[in-house]
């Protein structure tokens, strides 16, 4: 954070109750590749925060009165505009996040939608339905329905890895329910969610609807602890989520904390070009920054030299580089700390007899794209999430030792499994301790409208449209005697 940088650099302004303010604070968004400043934003203080907060509450007895047919006007507003910024948006990912171009230009095209999926959904929610009471003699002349209702103001905090998408996936839900929101954006990469801000100030959504305000944690924690949010929706890891949750008070809380995925291949598969360029796109796109990145290889051993050696001829040509050309599948990570962090977790698993069969290497914010073998089951790049390009490579004898050699990890975000027998594609629903089991693909595999999430240290709740839009709603019960 700073308060004298470079003037020529881009301002962007904070949205609180639905405008636009500088507030004379500004935190340095910088280039993730170059690293030279790109830009400053302006900063929320805690008296900005709760000018919000309140507007928010202000604000539930309006939004909740909004019609599907206005809340699809406004989704569908953004929509359209996200359209004309298509190739701004790209960009911004680009230079922000050190997102390769194609995967920002992806990106892009889930934000879009995103928010046509929450403007479709708002025409087709289930707005209640009738109980039957008269179950016994003595409620027979009950009649009971349930109607759904906004929960109220909710705070949202986004994470640095799909600073578009998974943002959408928390204010769309937002506006199709009827709840104001406060969302903090990623510090390293907030820039997005503020152009979100201005399509959302050009619509006419009631005053202090929405407020998207960059901030420092000490003051953001108020987005947690405050009792008048009903709900929290954090995205990012396991150990701040897992302690949020613990501080939230009295709010329902949802968590989507990453996971540790894997992949699970077997013989009667057939390890075909395309196949290997799936599992290298999935551990290593975005320079392995994605929750359901491929971080784990199992593969039967009947095929496993085969696959270990058709993957190690394509990887060896895949480097980290450059973002902006349109070639690069792996960019920077978000910053050198947490290179420098996977880095030692990587020469750890070196020393402790774990064989690198390519990359390994460290320059600045570029990790090449890297291969294990032989990894100690007790260390930090087996346990714990990567979120960097390594992938490592594992062997097993039978199907059902594959299933609980995944489910041993404290992660279950989502598997993916290889098969073309249909009793162990049931087998691994069944069984695999995840909240996705994607067959005939990797776990990245996503798409906008699924329920996406996971158990144990993956998290608590569902996002995925129609499941946010519930969990951002409650049952209220009408009884009739007649």
């Amino acid at each position: 954070m700073s308060d004298s940088i470079d003037q020529a650099v881009i301002e962007f302004p904070l949205y609180v109750a639905n405008k636009a303010i500088k507030s004379g604070q500004w935190l340095e968004v910088h280039d993730k590749f170059s690293g030279k400043i790109y830009a400053k934003v302006a900063l929320a203080d805690a008296k900005i925060l709760e000018k919000a907060i309140s507007a928010a509450v202000k604000a539930e007895k309006e939004m909740a009165a909004l019609k599907p047919f206005q809340k699809q006007k406004i989704l569908l507003h953004c929509v359209q505009r996200f359209k004309e910024l298509r190739e701004e948006l790209t960009q911004i990912l680009i230079i922000e996040g050190g997102k390769p171009k194609l995967a920002a230009a992806a990106e892009v095209e889930r934000l879009i939608n995103t928010f046509q999926l929450a403007a479709d959904a708002v025409s087709t929610i289930n707005d209640g339905h009738l109980i039957p009471l008269a179950v016994t003699a003595a409620a027979a002349a009950y009649r009971g329905m349930v109607q759904h209702v906004p929960i109220g103001a909710v705070s949202l905090i986004s994470p640095f890895n799909f600073p578009l998408n998974l943002t959408a996936h928390k204010i769309a839900p937002a506006i199709a329910a009827g709840c104001p929101f406060v969302l903090k954006p990623a510090s390293l990469t907030p820039i997005s969610a503020l152009k979100i801000a201005e399509i959302l100030a050009e619509t006419d959504l009631p005053k202090g609807a929405f407020s998207i305000l960059p901030c420092p944690r000490e003051h953001a924690d108020v987005l947690v602890t405050d009792d008048r949010f009903k709900l929290l929706s954090f995205t990012g890891s396991d150990q701040v989520g897992w302690d949020m949750k613990a501080r939230a008070g009295r709010k329902k809380v949802t968590l989507e904390l990453g996971g540790n995925a894997a992949v699970l291949i077997e013989p009667d598969t057939e390890i075909s070009d395309a196949l290997i360029d799936r599992v290298i796109g999935g551990a290593y796109g975005h320079a392995g920054q994605v929750c359901i990145s491929v971080q784990r290889i199992l593969v039967h051993a009947d095929i496993y030299i085969e696959f270990r050696k058709k993957i190690l001829a394509k990887l060896k040509k895949v480097s980290a580089a450059d973002p902006h050309v349109e070639t690069t599948i792996v960019g920077p990570m978000i910053k050198e700390a947490e290179a420098i962090r996977l880095k030692k977790w990587v020469d750890k698993a070196e020393k402790k007899g774990a064989k690198i069969l390519t990359g390994g290497t460290l320059k600045g914010v570029l990790f090449e794209p890297t291969l294990l073998e032989n990894v100690d089951e007790s260390l930090e790049i087996y346990q714990n999430e990567a979120f960097g390009p390594v992938a490592i490579l594992e062997k097993y004898k039978t199907f059902e030792k594959g299933i609980e050699l995944i489910n041993q990890g404290r992660f279950g975000l989502q598997a993916g499994v290889y098969t073309q027998n249909l009793n162990k594609m049931l087998y691994a629903w069944d069984h695999l301790h995840v909240g996705g089991v994607i067959i005939n693909d990797i776990p990245t595999f996503r798409v906008d409208n699924m329920p996406y999430g996971g158990v144990k240290d993956s998290g608590l709740g569902r996002e995925g449209i129609q499941s946010a839009i519930g969990d951002m709603q409650e049952e209220r019960l009408l009884v009739i005697k007649q």
